[in-house]
Formats: structure tokens, C-alpha cells, sequence
């Protein structure tokens, strides 16, 4: 096999290769594997918030625009030590859209599970968070993702009309029947009508409401 871009001797690392030394990979695609976890968070803070927070007791999601946390993956060094003081971070939630090209929602997934490897190399722990776009997805966003342990979810903006709800529910259905994760943390809302099943089967839902959801209620 070939030397990975980094290890080229005079070759920048361009696609951040570093991130997946050590890696084991899952898959068709090689996704990096991720450790599973068993711990829940206490409460969260979006990475752009933490970046000037001082409140470590809690954990890092990434449940915000893209833009917001495309510096972590530009420069991730820049952040390791500050991600170190949190409780641990939920892994990066790089969007996903049913109408971009398969190959970038599958660049996507691989970014979040490339940086999450890197992490739990440097002592954090991590959440995966399971995010999927069309169905072709489906099938390959929970590989390298150990079974029964704790996932996350983001349903902030995937209720709003029939298709994207369809969709997200589709998808979720897949995923606790290949994952049967113990603990689903969820960031938004996780309606009875749609989560009870999940309940019932003894998965525990952990719900967090969205910065957006908690504001409006301010306003009102």
C-alpha cells in the first residue's frame, strides 16, 4: 500500500491524513471506527459558544451551521486542548443533504468520524453522532460505530414537512435496528408519538432542546 498523504516526506498534509493515524476502518467506504461509549452528558454547549466559554462541566456538540465549526476541521490542533477541559464532545455534525452528491455526504461522515478518532486518541471521550442523508445512507452511516452504547441524534429541522420527517424517521429506524444503541442523546425534540417505540424496547432517550427552541420560548 502506498504511504498516506503525511507521511510523504515533503508533502502537505492536505486532507488532514494525521487524524486516522492508527485508524481501524469499517465498511465500503472505511469509515475510522469509533470506541464505544457509555457515558451521558450532563448538559451541552455549541462549539461556537465553547470556544470563549468558561463552564467546562458539560459537553461540546456540534448541532449548529457548518460554517460555525469549519475551523475545527481546518485547524484541529488549534482546539484539542480546549475540547481536553470539557466533559467530552459529541462529534461534529457536518450537514448531510438528500441533494448533494453521494460522494460529499459520504465525505461528511468521514470527517466526523476521522476527527472523533483523533480525539479519543488524545483522551476525550466522544459520542458518535449518526447523521444520514438519502437512503443510500442508510446502510453505511453507522459503520464503524460499535452496537449498544450511547449514539446522538439532531432532529432540530427534520420534522418540519412530511418528506424530510419520512426521511428521518426511515433512517432512524435503521440505525437502532443495526446499532440497538442503550442511550440515544437527542438535541431538539423527540415526540412520544415517534420515540415511544424505542422506549419501550428499553433504549434510554436523553433529550436536549435545541439553542433555537430554548430562545424562541424566551421571546415568546
Amino acid at each position: 500500500m502506498s504511504k498516506i498523504n503525511s507521511q510523504r516526506k515533503s508533502c502537505k498534509d492536505v486532507f488532514n491524513a494525521f487524524l486516522v493515524t492508527l485508524a481501524r476502518y469499517a465498511g465500503l467506504f472505511e469509515f475510522p471506527c469509533i470506541l464505544p461509549t457509555y457515558d451521558v452528558p450532563n448538559r451541552l454547549i455549541s462549539f461556537s459558544k465553547a470556544v470563549s466559554g468558561k463552564e467546562y462541566n458539560q459537553w461540546v456538540h456540534f448541532y449548529e451551521d457548518d460554517h460555525l465549526f469549519e475551523r475545527l476541521w481546518r485547524n484541529p490542533q488549534k482546539y484539542l486542548e480546549l475540547l481536553k477541559r470539557f466533559n467530552g464532545v459529541i462529534l461534529p455534525d457536518f450537514s448531510l443533504y438528500r441533494d448533494m452528491p453521494f460522494v460529499m455526504q459520504l465525505w461528511n461522515i468521514y470527517r466526523s468520524r476521522a476527527i472523533g478518532h483523533w480525539l479519543q486518541r488524545h483522551g476525550i471521550k466522544v459520542i458518535p453522532n449518526i447523521r444520514y442523508g438519502d437512503r443510500r445512507t442508510f446502510k453505511v452511516c453507522c459503520d464503524g460505530i460499535s452496537e449498544s452504547c450511547v449514539i446522538a441524534i439532531g432532529t432540530h429541522g427534520t420534522m418540519r414537512n412530511i418528506a424530510d420527517r419520512r426521511f428521518f424517521l426511515d433512517g432512524l429506524d435503521a440505525v437502532v435496528k443495526r446499532l440497538k444503541p442503550t442511550v440515544i442523546v437527542v438535541y431538539g425534540t423527540a415526540p412520544d408519538k415517534y420515540f415511544a417505540k424505542y422506549k419501550d424496547a428499553g433504549i434510554r432517550i436523553v433529550v436536549f432542546e435545541s439553542e433555537f427552541a430554548a430562545s424562541h420560548k424566551e421571546v415568546v
